[in-house]
């Protein structure tokens, strides 16, 4: 049998009741149920600074980065639920990626994103369910040579969308995060062949 594609799961939000730690829960656990051998992180465990390269340049990479990016590189595939902030991705994302960026002494550059595969969701309690700050993130990922999905998912009206067991109301939109998610499961076996 196969090994199981290793996927890193996030959301771009550190807040403790966010939708998007929500909308990641349902498409973790879809992942895992098509065969994806799924890590769940949350980006509040790894506090970066703010990225500098003066900082970089006289200490390396902070600690929490190295671990982060060992995550990165040990896992085939990248599962995001990235909230919107002011029509882009929070910063505490963009954060991550900027130092998972950085190379260090005798590692190839961009190894914690080269050939990885991504999926990405959005939940918002706007009208577009994030979209706008969805465009930036693929933009962004695929500059760093990530694979990205055509296929995405934005929650709008998050606010309303859950149900008390923390389900999608919408059975279809329910279904459009099982299937992004098996999809990523599939592209990652795919490409290991």
């Amino acid at each position: 049998m196969p090994t199981p594609p290793k996927i890193l799961a996030f959301a771009g939000s550190t807040r403790e009741g966010s939708f998007n730690k929500q909308l990641l829960k349902l498409a973790a656990a879809a992942a895992s149920k098509a065969g994806g051998d799924v890590q769940v992180i949350d980006l509040r465990d790894f506090p970066l600074p703010i990225y500098d390269g003066d900082l970089e340049s006289r200490e390396g990479l902070p600690e929490n980065a190295r671990k982060l990016k060992q995550l990165f590189i040990s896992h085939q595939a990248i599962l995001i639920s990235s909230p919107e902030y002011n029509s882009s991705v929070s910063g505490v994302l963009k954060n991550a990626i900027d130092w998972v960026s950085r190379p260090a002494p005798g590692e190839a550059p961009l190894a914690g994103f080269e050939g990885k595969v991504a999926g990405l969701l959005s939940a918002s309690p706007g009208a577009l369910g994030g979209l706008r700050g969805l465009v930036q993130l693929r933009a962004i990922l695929g500059n760093i040579r990530v694979l990205v999905l055509p296929d995405q998912v934005a929650v709008s009206r998050a606010n309303e969308a859950f149900d008390a067991e923390g389900r999608l109301k919408d059975p279809k939109l329910q279904a459009s995060v099982e299937k992004l998610a098996e999809k990523l499961v599939d592209h990652v076996r795919k490409l290991a062949h």
